[in-house]
C-alpha cells in the first residue's frame, strides 16, 4: 500500500471523506494529517458545510504542517454561483524540517488519491491563503 519514495500510504477514510464533500457537499474542509507512528496520511478534522474560510483557516495548526481540502463557493462576474475545490498544501516556516520535508515528500502521491481538484495552493504563512488569494485563484 506505502509507496517507497514517500512511504506514506493514504488511509481509506482520506478518500471516502473527500467522495463525500466532492459529490455530496457534506463537509466544508477536511484537514488530513500525516501519523507518523502508523506511516500514513489520516483525516484529522471535518468541517461541516455551514463553517466559513475563517473556521477552517483557524483549525490549521500555526507550527506544523497539514494537508487540506477547501470547497469554495463563490459568485462569477456573470452572477453564477460556483464552487471550486482548493488543496492546500500548509507548510508553516516555523514547523520541524523533519515535517515540510515529510509533507512534501508524500504531496504529490497523497494528491493522485483525490481525484477531483481543481485549485490547489502552496502556503508558508497565513497570508499566502488569505480568502483574497483564495477568491484570486477561483475565477
Amino acid at each position: 500500500m506505502a509507496n517507497a519514495a514517500s512511504g506514506m500510504a493514504v488511509n481509506d477514510d482520506c478518500k471516502l471523506k473527500f467522495l463525500e464533500l466532492k459529490a455530496k457537499r457534506t463537509h466544508r474542509f477536511i484537514i488530513y494529517k500525516i501519523d507518523e507512528k502508523m506511516k500514513q496520511v489520516i483525516v484529522e478534522k471535518v468541517g461541516e458545510p455551514t463553517l466559513g474560510y475563517e473556521d477552517f483557516t483557524a483549525n490549521l495548526p500555526e507550527n506544523e504542517c497539514r494537508y487540506a481540502i477547501y470547497d469554495f463557493d463563490f459568485v462569477t462576474e456573470e452572477n453564477c454561483q460556483k464552487s471550486k475545490i482548493f488543496f492546500i498544501a500548509w507548510s508553516p516556516d516555523i514547523a520541524r524540517v523533519r515535517s515540510k520535508m515529510l509533507y512534501a515528500s508524500s504531496k504529490d502521491r497523497f494528491k493522485r488519491e483525490l481525484d477531483g481538484i481543481q485549485v490547489e495552493l502552496q502556503a508558508t504563512d497565513p497570508t499566502e491563503m488569505g480568502l483574497d488569494v483564495i477568491r484570486g485563484r477561483a475565477n
